[in-house]
């Protein structure tokens, strides 16, 4: 071979050298969620998953078969598949994990668990109920960066252990455990809005999902919106809503009258979207004495940007105008019923326990139940919650608690 044979062998071998090694680079680069993908081996899996379980759970089987993670080729194993051994257990030849964790979902959905786990659905939701022991303390501090204060640094709820581990399981545990931390270090489950196996837009977009947990008398959003306009104007147009739409391509062409995600998640019209549930308010409305929160100008005009969508900017901001008019009112019923309970504590007349003593309870009602339901009333346009389920209440819960600790200066005893 002549010389110049061998420099251009030589050059051609270089050159195919240090395609191979970017190719490598920029694959080595790729986020895990693209490269991290199932063998030919877990797609005949997945086909065997769906053989048997078309026999023995044909429901899900079904609804895996329409979701887009079908249409996407994103086969059982890439959501059930083992992430270690501790977690996962043989099944019919395959090992698959215990438990299908908001970790699983942020392999290729980052951006959103991000967003949730910045959100109060995330550990805050988890420590109202149980307290701070379950998370790391690595995930304590991230959380308070965005949390400060009471919503992280909290022991358990001692109303939730006064009525029980049955109340817990099946009662306020089953809503809050959307925030409760995973094995894999993940927080959350993202099925509690998402629905499993479909896993769809529209499960999360339907009313009665965000209803499940925000209802009755402590977050009464459900009942509030169903009497609001928005809630009887989209029961009247239901058909005509397409709750299927991917959110960044959402428009009023697709879904004039809103949902809960409509207002507080969805890219309605190009407004942005989001999985932080509190990014676009712009008080503690749930507080017993609400505050503004840390960037409450920015969550307005972010809620606004999703009101015009539909509304003239003059009735967005008589609408805020209106309803921030309840804020100062309402603390002001709660702060004459922690006075009242503090004259008791000041003069020993009530236990260091609490929920022992009737007043007790008429306090928590005071602005656990009534307050909360004044105000989720009027930033959601429920005329009769922020009166007769809310005003009305809270007056009542006063002059009973004036009532009461009347009679407890008069004849009660001295506790402790």
């Amino acid at each position: 071979m002549k010389l110049k044979d061998w420099s251009m062998l030589i050059v051609a071998v270089v050159v195919t050298l240090v395609i191979v090694w970017g190719v490598k680079t920029v694959n080595d680069a790729r986020p895990a969620a693209e490269v991290d993908r199932s063998t030919k081996a877990a797609i005949k899996a997945s086909g065997e998953c769906l053989q048997c379980h078309a026999r023995t759970t044909p429901a899900i089987t079904k609804q895996y078969l329409e979701s887009r993670h079908a249409k996407a080729a994103v086969n059982c194993l890439d959501c059930h598949k083992a992430l270690n051994d501790k977690h996962s257990f043989e099944h019919n030849g395959f090992k698959i994990t215990k438990e299908v964790t908001a970790g699983s979902c942020a392999r290729c959905h980052s951006k959103e668990y991000e967003e949730f786990n910045r959100s109060r659905h995330a550990l805050p939701s988890w420590t109202a109920v149980a307290g701070t022991d379950s998370f790391t303390v690595e995930q304590l501090a991230q959380a308070a960066k965005y949390h400060p204060g009471k919503p992280v640094e909290r022991g358990p709820n001692k109303l939730a252990q006064l009525e029980g581990m049955g109340a817990i399981e099946n009662g306020c545990g089953t809503c809050h455990e959307i925030g409760k931390p995973n094995y894999d270090g993940s927080i959350g489950d993202c099925s509690k809005c998402h629905g499993r196996h479909e896993f769809s837009v529209a499960f999360a977009r339907t009313p009665e999902t965000c209803g499940s947990c925000h209802m009755g008398p402590d977050h009464s959003q459900l009942e509030i919106w169903r009497e609001s306009k928005h809630g009887v104007g989209f029961e009247v147009r239901r058909d005509k809503q397409d709750l299927t739409v991917r959110p960044k391509d959402l428009t009023t062409e697709h879904q004039d009258m809103p949902t809960c995600s409509t207002c507080h998640m969805s890219g309605l019209g190009g407004t942005g979207m989001s999985h932080d549930v509190g990014e676009r308010l712009s008080y503690y409305l749930f507080a017993p004495v609400s505050t503004k929160r840390p960037h409450a100008a920015v969550g307005e005009d972010r809620m606004k940007k999703v009101c015009s969508q539909c509304h003239a900017s003059s009735h967005v901001d008589e609408f805020y105008r209106k309803a921030e008019l309840t804020i100062p009112t309402t603390n002001k019923k709660v702060a004459e019923s922690m006075a009242i309970m503090k004259e008791l504590r000041d003069l020993k007349l009530l236990t260091p326990e609490p929920f022992d003593e009737p007043i007790e309870f008429e306090a928590f009602n005071l602005w656990h139940h009534w307050g909360r339901t004044v105000k989720h009333g009027a930033y959601m346009g429920g005329a009769d919650y922020t009166q007769w389920h809310g005003n009305y209440e809270m007056l009542h819960s006063i002059a009973e608690m004036k009532k009461q600790a009347e009679e407890l200066k008069k004849h009660g005893k001295k506790k402790g």
